[in-house]
C-alpha cells in the first residue's frame, strides 16, 4: 500500500490532487548528506556498489524535500562493467572503461551482461523498498532504471565521456554492422536488468539516452530509438498485480517526439527545448493521450528564489493552457514535474525547497480554479 501514490497516478494519465515532482539526480553531490555518506564509503562506486549505503544517499532527498517518488540509487555504466570492460572511476576525470570497443575482435566477443554480476543493484533495490516503509505503508513509488542501448554503447566505444563521441559515431557511419551487434546486446542487457529490477520491487521504469540527441535525424531513428523499442517490448508491464510505467527520456530529443511516441513507452520525458503544451498538443493530434515528464532547465536553481517560483509557475500555467489528456482529466493531469536533465552538483539544496513549494502551492491552485 503506497501512502502516496501521485507519480504513478500521473505517469498512467489518472486525476491527481497536485502535479507530482521528482529530480534526475536527486540523490547527488549537491546535498552535504550525500557528500557525507560517499565520504564514508571511500569512492562512488563503494557507494553505488553497497546496498546499504545506495539505500542511504536514496532516501536522504525524500527526508529533506516533499518529493513524489524515489529513485534508485546507481549509475548506468554498472551493465558494461558487468560485461566486463572494467569500469573505473578517477576523481576529477568521471568514469572510463579499461577495455573500450574498438575493434572487430572486442566487438564480436560483447555477450549479454550477467545478471548475476549486477545482484549488489538488485539487493540495493529490494533494501530500498524495506527502507521506504513507514506504519505498515510504503512513502512513495520507486523507480528503477538504465541508460539507453545507444548512450552505453557511445561509453563503451569511446572509453570514458565525450564531447562528440567521435569513435563511436565513427564506427557507426563506418561499420554499423558492429554497431548494431553492440545495440543489440545492449538492448538484450538492458531489458534483462530492468526486469531484475522490477522483481526485486521497482515500481517504475526510466530509460535515459542521454546521448541520442547528438544523433542526425534518420540515424537516431534507426539507432537510438529502435533500440530502446526493443527494450520496452520485452519488459513487464504489469507486476504484482499493479502497472509498471515505462518513462522514455532523450536528452535533446524533443524533435522527434513524433517519432518517440509510437515506441510504447507511457511517459515521455523531454527537457527544456520544447514547451510542455506544445508536446501535449503534437501528442494529441496523433492520437497518443502519453503522459509527459519535465520539464525546467536546471540551472534556474541557481536563480533568486522569486525566480524560481516564476518559472515554476509559468510553466505549469503553459501546460494549464493546453488540452486535457483525456475527458474528464485537468490538463496538469499526466504531468510528472521534473528537471530537463539531471540537477547540477553546484545547486544551492535550499533551491530545491523553493522549487517543490511553488509546484505543490500552483499545481493546487490552478486545479482548484478549473
Amino acid at each position: 500500500m503506497l501512502l502516496n501514490d501521485r507519480f504513478l497516478k500521473a505517469c498512467l494519465g489518472e486525476a491527481v490532487d497536485q502535479t507530482p515532482l521528482w529530480l534526475m539526480r536527486q540523490a547527488g553531490r549537491y546535498l552535504p548528506e550525500y557528500n557525507a555518506t560517499r565520504a564514508r564509503a571511500g569512492s562512488f562506486l563503494g557507494l553505488a556498489k553497497n546496498p546499504a549505503y545506495a539505500t542511504e544517499v536514496t532516501l536522504q532527498p525524500l527526508d529533506r524535500y516533499p518529493l513524489d517518488a524515489a529513485i534508485l540509487f546507481s549509475d548506468i555504466l554498472t551493465i558494461p562493467d558487468a560485461m566486463g570492460l572494467g569500469l573505473k572511476f578517477t576523481a576529477g576525470e568521471g568514469p572510463s572503461f579499461e577495455y573500450p570497443l574498438r575493434t572487430e575482435e572486442a566487438v564480436k566477443k560483447l555477450r549479454v551482461a550477467d545478471m548475476d554480476q549486477l545482484k549488489y543493484v538488485f539487493d540495493a533495490v529490494s533494501e530500498i523498498r524495506k527502507a521506504l516503509m513507514q506504519d505498515g505503508k510504503q512513502r512513495v513509488p520507486l523507480i528503477g532504471f538504465s541508460g539507453s542501448p545507444w548512450t552505453l554503447a557511445c561509453y563503451m566505444i569511446d572509453g570514458s565521456s565525450a564531447d562528440d563521441f567521435r569513435h563511436a559515431k565513427t564506427m557507426m557511419f563506418s561499420r554499423p554492422d558492429l554497431m548494431q551487434h553492440i545495440l543489440d546486446t545492449n538492448a538484450q542487457s538492458v531489458a534483462a536488468y530492468l526486469i531484475e529490477q522490477v522483481k526485486a520491487g521497482a515500481q517504475a521504469l526510466m530509460i535515459f539516452d542521454t546521448w541520442g540527441g547528438m544523433l542526425p535525424d534518420g540515424w537516431y531513428q534507426k539507432m537510438s530509438l529502435a533500440s530502446m523499442q526493443k527494450v520496452i517490448a520485452m519488459l513487464p508491464r504489469e507486476h504484482d498485480g499493479r502497472k509498471i510505467p515505462v518513462i522514455m527520456f532523450t536528452k535533446g530529443g524533443a524533435i522527434w517526439l513524433n517519432d518517440m511516441a509510437q515506441v510504447g513507452a507511457d511517459v515521455i520525458a523531454i527537457d527544456w527545448t520544447m514547451s510542455l503544451s506544445r508536446a501535449r498538443k503534437q501528442l494529441l493530434a496523433l492520437n497518443k493521450p502519453l503522459a509527459l515528464q519535465g520539464n525546467l532547465d536546471p540551472l534556474i536553481l541557481f536563480a533568486e528564489p522569486k525566480q524560481i517560483v516564476e518559472q515554476a509557475n509559468l510553466l505549469l500555467e503553459d501546460l494549464a493552457s493546453a488540452p486535457a489528456l483525456k475527458p474528464g482529466l485537468h490538463p496538469l493531469d499526466g504531468h510528472v514535474f521534473n528537471l530537463g536533465h539531471g540537477i547540477s552538483q553546484f545547486t544551492p539544496p535550499e533551491s530545491v525547497t523553493v522549487l517543490a513549494e511553488a509546484v505543490i502551492n500552483r499545481s493546487r491552485a490552478l486545479r482548484a480554479k478549473s
